[in-house]
């Protein structure tokens, strides 16, 4: 049992750990071994838990979030869990974005640097089939990858919280007016200008999402300064929010009128200029898992996947939490990562 004296002696410790220290618990990322490094597409290997005949997983994050996504802390780490499986674990790191990204679109990954992710992690693994493993818009890159590039050793996706119907989406249906009242124009001519979205815009936007958080942070602390677990978890969201990089301009142009304004990918077919890519040629198994209070993509719009994957098995689950908790939150390990778990055995 825990004394009156060592819990003030924490509660102090920790209450100046955030004030004036570098926080009550230092970064601990995973160990891992850099494997390709070329702008934004930066291959690395987690260290550890691979045996012979491993399976090989791509972590493919989405843009506007850091690649540490999958690897927030120990205990809230999909990576550490999949290398603790036994399976050989990689993740694609796109880095920052910058203004002079803006050229870059929804080509640059879905023809570049994700299919080259892929052959090099197939390759490391003596030319082993990919399981990839998405979060959020990494997953519709990646089903959209698979779909544009049949002859890609891609063994299977599974995208958690991934966008496939943007009808389904919060507050899309008010962007879609207000965007009636000038075709559009406002917002793409904004992003034109500024060079896409830069990052402390979509770390706003995100702390918008999660407002009820923000505002009660003061309280949170204060009711939580004597556990350092609890605290070090926020720390985590806090270093995670505080990372994010921003959207290339032409990425968002393309993301703004062919998802958000025409909703192309929940019709199943995404035009790209005069090229039309079809969810139905995605043919490996597939796995969605949505979160039904998931706020930023709700469950449903992660459900149409399985009404556009028509090519494809695919299995729908869900899970709680936040768009970030449905992936690694506390309640992660015993829904999603179990799913997963599941998923990707019987891929062998």
């Amino acid at each position: 049992m825990v004394s009156i004296a060592e819990t003030v002696t924490t509660a102090a410790r920790n209450a100046w750990a955030l004030t004036f220290g570098a926080g009550v618990e230092a970064p601990n990322p995973a160990l891992s071994t850099v494997l390709w490094d070329e702008p934004h597409r930066q291959l690395r290997r987690y260290d550890g838990g691979a045996s012979d005949g491993a399976s090989a997983v791509l972590l493919v994050p989405p843009l506007a979030a850091p690649a540490s996504c999958f690897d927030l802390r120990p205990d809230q780490s999909l990576a550490r869990f999949l290398c603790d499986t036994g399976r050989a674990t990689y993740v694609v790191d796109y880095g920052e974005i910058t203004f002079g990204d803006r050229r870059m679109g929804f080509e640059d990954w879905i023809d570049d640097i994700l299919p080259e992710s892929i052959v090099r992690t197939s390759a490391d693994t003596g030319g082993k089939p990919v399981d990839l493993v998405c979060w959020s818009i990494g997953g519709t890159l990646a089903l959209l990858t698979a779909a544009a590039h049949a002859h890609l050793p891609i063994r299977s996706i599974t995208a958690v919280g991934s966008p496939l119907d943007y009808d389904k989406m919060t507050g899309i249906p008010q962007l879609r007016a207000v965007a009636k009242l000038t075709g559009g124009i406002a917002t793409s001519t904004a992003v034109r200008a500024a060079g896409g979205i830069p990052a402390r815009l979509t770390r706003a936007a995100y702390r918008v999402t999660a407002w009820d958080r923000e505002l009660t942070r003061p309280w949170f602390v204060a009711s939580n300064i004597a556990r350092t677990e609890t605290l070090a978890k926020m720390e985590s969201i806090d270093r995670f929010m505080a990372a994010m990089p921003g959207y290339p301009g032409r990425f968002y142009g393309q993301l703004w009128g062919r998802l958000i304004l025409n909703n192309d990918i929940g019709r199943g077919v995404v035009r790209l200029g005069e090229r039309r890519i079809a969810l139905a040629d995605v043919t490996v198994p597939v796995l969605l898992v949505g979160g039904p209070t998931d706020v930023i993509t709700p469950a449903a719009a992660v459900e149409a996947g399985t009404r556009t994957l028509t090519g494809a098995s695919v299995r729908y689950e869900t899970a709680p939490g936040s768009h970030l908790g449905i992936l690694t939150g506390e309640t992660a390990r015993d829904t999603t990562w179990v799913y997963l778990d599941k998923f990707l055995s019987e891929q062998n």
